[in-house]
């Protein structure tokens, strides 16, 4: 079970792509695998097994990472692979590519 599922209430809604169709966990790749300038819906955060990861759900639920919240990479470090700007609603935030690996997300369909 993921953290927001073992937070979220039965009456929580059901997440949807931009097309309307529902959105499934097998349709989820994770958010450091994401391409740049992609846009994508936060689907799921990926369960916490102690007490650090938790904290860092808790972090991530916080700024933002919410299932349904629109999410794109805008851009990578250089020369390496971290962090990575995230941009989630209205915000842009540095995250690393493990912090980012813990947030699932569901690419939108192209209009």
């Amino acid at each position: 079970m993921s953290i927001l599922q073992s937070l979220a209430s039965d009456s929580a809604a059901p997440v949807f792509a931009s097309d309307g169709a529902p959105v499934t966990a097998q349709a989820a790749i994770s958010l450091d695998t994401l391409a740049v300038n992609t846009s994508a819906r936060v689907v799921d955060l990926v369960s916490a097994s102690n007490v650090e990861e938790q904290e860092l759900m808790l972090r991530l639920m916080e700024i933002g990472f919410l299932p349904g919240e629109r999410v794109r990479i805008v851009a990578t470090g250089f020369p390496g692979p971290d962090p990575l700007a995230v941009r989630v609603g209205a915000a842009t935030f540095a995250l690393r590519r493990y912090e980012a690996s813990r947030v699932m997300v569901a690419v939108e369909a192209k209009a």
